[in-house]
């Protein structure tokens, strides 16, 4: 039967109170969102920041341990029989595999079901597969436990960054990404320093049951973690988001009162995977990656082979160990001017400088031969590897995304940098047999020439703004006006 104009005057007619009521639902969301970021932002620092950074920084911590207690576990095996060099280099390939394919599936998790879920899901993985790995009966068990504990290990870094920066007001952000990450990288020494108590005494696999029961003591504790309010708004659980912003304000005091946002006309942008690389959020998406993959290679392309540097170069097994221990004592400080300066010269520029100071730093340190000198510059190659870290994968890669897809877009860098971790050291080695250091130098310094380049034409500063204000910057949010704390609102340029 024809459909006569009446008819389609009719059903249009029909239809457009459920548009009008869909359109103004978007606009209540989008404020909701937008409204909950305001209120978490104006809070004073209080007890309920320092409760969420320190559960969330005691899961990191010891998913940290269990990837730095590699080298000791690896050795002890080798000298025991029980491994071989290769079955070695099998357990490290399964680890960075594991924790690739673990930082893009909590990014889909964490977006979908939530930080909290996805936090303790991860949790429960790695404390599993370490008790598993503690009674392994043979290497290739362990291998098969190492992967499955690398897809936790490769999770928490995601999903806890992320789930940090949305509970933390925007002018102390840096600050506590920055804390969190010099948190993380004390693992490294207790770590050794456990494993050089722990191994000779009672055997390898109690560091794995060091490792486990502290999982499982923090997966009890962080049960008390509350969800990202700034989440819950996104989904439209706003009745779940008011009741922790309450909590937040209860224990807080109102630093700013500023602009309370206002909203136009439209309906929030609602975000999928595939708007990482569309037109929106690409540019995004490249930065994150770009910084992951660099800061990674140059980690790994340095830390992981300075012990058969030193060697190469004519000192003892001894002796380079022991020379390994000083150089890699500029970690920590490393951290700490992190922390002092995510919040003084921004994520965007600090980034540069550093990459600047890295490449000068770098080539005078593989131009050296003394002892003494290969010691202080090594010590100054480390510090300025773990600012870089603290600038950006702490504080600028979970910045960038909106809270609908943060951890899917700090998941899609973090898996990208990891599976660039699965090629890096055969470059390294192709490097050093092909040039010595100056091949290894060559590599560094174009990562951190790619990491220049890339931040100064499409990077952003995302110092002392709120997450509202970026997305919106990204195209996210649209028709809400979100201001940043303290400020007016900006654009990308």
């Amino acid at each position: 039967m024809p459909i006569d104009a009446a008819s389609i005057d009719w059903m249009t007619k029909s239809r457009r109170p459920q548009r009008e009521w869909d359109k103004k639902r978007g606009e209540r969301q989008a404020v909701s969102s937008i409204d909950v970021g305001w209120r978490l932002d104006r809070l004073s620092v209080s007890r309920f920041h320092w409760r969420v950074l320190a559960l969330i920084a005691a899961g990191m911590f010891f998913d940290s341990f269990d990837l730095y207690l590699a080298g000791g576990v690896l050795g002890a095996l080798v000298q025991s029989g029980e491994s071989t060099l290769q079955l070695n280099a099998m357990f490290i390939s399964a680890t960075f595999l594991g924790m690739m394919i673990g930082a893009w599936f909590a990014g889909v998790l964490g977006d979908r079901f939530g930080r909290k879920f996805t936090y303790q899901f991860n949790l429960m993985i790695f404390g599993i597969a370490s008790l598993a790995g503690a009674v392994a009966p043979s290497m290739a068990w362990l291998i098969a436990a190492r992967f499955v504990m690398g897809l936790g290990l490769g999770a928490e870094i995601v999903v806890g960054y992320g789930t940090l920066s949305e509970f933390i007001p925007a002018r102390h952000r840096g600050r506590f990404a920055s804390l969190l990450n010099l948190i993380i990288n004390a693992s490294l020494f207790l770590s050794t320093l456990i494993g050089w108590v722990v191994i000779p005494q009672f055997g390898w696999r109690w560091m794995f049951v060091i490792v486990a029961v502290g999982a499982f003591v923090v997966w009890f504790l962080r049960r008390a973690l509350p969800e990202s309010p700034r989440w819950l708004a996104s989904q439209g659980r706003v009745a779940e988001a008011e009741v922790i912003v309450r909590q937040a304000e209860a224990e807080s005091s109102v630093f700013d009162e500023g602009a309370r946002p206002t909203k136009s006309t439209g309906v929030e942008t609602r975000y999928s995977l595939r708007d990482l690389f569309g037109p929106a959020l690409l540019r995004r998406s490249i930065v994150a990656i770009v910084v992951t993959v660099c800061l990674l290679t140059f980690n790994y392309a340095f830390v992981s082979w300075v012990p058969t540097f030193l060697v190469k170069q004519g000192h003892g097994v001894a002796n380079s160990l022991g020379l390994s221990v000083l150089i890699f004592a500029g970690g920590p400080l490393g951290s700490i001017i992190g922390l002092l300066l995510s919040e003084r010269i921004g994520r965007r520029w600090g980034l540069i400088w550093f990459s600047v100071l890295g490449i000068a730093v770098s080539a005078a340190y593989v131009s050296v031969t003394d002892s003494a000198l290969i010691v202080g510059l090594g010590f100054f190659v480390t510090c300025i590897i773990y600012v870089l870290s603290s600038l950006s994968i702490a504080c600028y890669v979970p910045e960038l995304f909106p809270t609908e897809v943060r951890l899917r877009g700090s998941g899609v860098a973090n898996a990208a940098g990891r599976a660039v971790n699965i090629l890096v050291p055969y470059a390294v080695a192709a490097s050093f047999e092909g040039f010595g250091l100056y091949g290894v130098f060559g590599l560094i310094a174009a990562a951190l020439v790619l990491q220049i380049v890339v931040l100064l034409t499409i990077g952003i500063e995302t110092k002392q703004r709120s997450l509202e204000d970026l997305a919106t910057d990204s195209g996210g949010a649209a028709g809400v006006t979100a201001f940043p704390v303290g400020a007016q609102p900006r654009t990308d340029a």
